[in-house]
């Protein structure tokens, strides 16, 4: 059919404002992504009421990306982040305009910044290093923390303050302080002796914003953007 005259030509365009405005839409504008099943690989997900199931790599029209699934938790990737979902459980876009967040670390009597937090859960101590270029740990500290650094690792040199000594450089699912939270994390084992505190270093540190003031080290989210809690 062809439409001709002036109400024809209106027509049409405000036929081509609704499609540029569906195209245009980005990802983020997705606001709630609910768990609804879970199964190995699958999971079904209710994405702004409507429901998605989505195979392990597999992205959503809305631009939701299925990582992995397990009967127990999903884990996608929605606004640029690493989301992990559990039954019954959800997201709202909200979460990326929350307020930022950040922790102080005052130095202590020998000059160093230490603080506690964990990894992938478990509890550890940490000692701020801006001059280790990741989250370092001792084969010992490795094994108590149930990091399969042998499986999962790359085998590495690594230079210390004693010499070059095996490694292994690993991905640390969570690594979090107060209430500053960061996934995948590159980290290292070293196979020597250390002190009692893990070496919390740069590629956890320079995802954030830090600040000095006497005594005092701030670490704070940049631009308010951080895992939800």
């Amino acid at each position: 059919m062809v439409v001709t005259g002036k109400g024809g030509r209106m027509k049409i365009a405000a036929i081509l404002v609704l499609l540029l405005a569906a195209v245009s839409r980005p990802a983020w504008a997705v606001d709630q992504v609910r768990v609804l099943a879970l199964f190995p690989d699958k999971a079904m997900l209710d994405i702004d009421g409507k429901r998605r199931v989505l195979k392990a790599g597999q992205t959503s029209p809305e631009g939701v990306q299925l990582l992995s699934a397990t009967a127990s938790e999903a884990v996608v990737s929605w606004q640029g982040e690493r989301r992990t979902l559990h039954p019954g459980g959800g997201i709202r876009a909200n979460y990326a305009k929350a307020q930022r967040r950040e922790v102080r670390i005052v130095r202590d009597n020998r000059g160093s910044y230490t603080t506690s937090g964990t990894i992938n859960g478990q509890p550890v101590d940490f000692l701020v290093d801006t001059g280790a270029s990741g989250v370092a740990m001792s084969v010992e500290q490795a094994r108590a923390l149930g990091i399969a650094f042998q499986l999962e690792g790359t085998p590495t040199p690594v230079g210390t303050a004693g010499g070059t000594v095996d490694g292994y450089r690993v991905t640390l699912d969570r690594v979090r302080i107060g209430e500053l939270e960061l996934t995948d994390v590159g980290g290292v084992v070293i196979d020597a002796q250390t002190n009692h505190h893990v070496l919390l270093g740069m590629t956890f540190l320079n995802r954030l914003e830090i600040t000095q003031n006497r005594n005092i080290m701030v670490l704070r989210s940049p631009g308010g953007r951080t895992n939800p809690c």
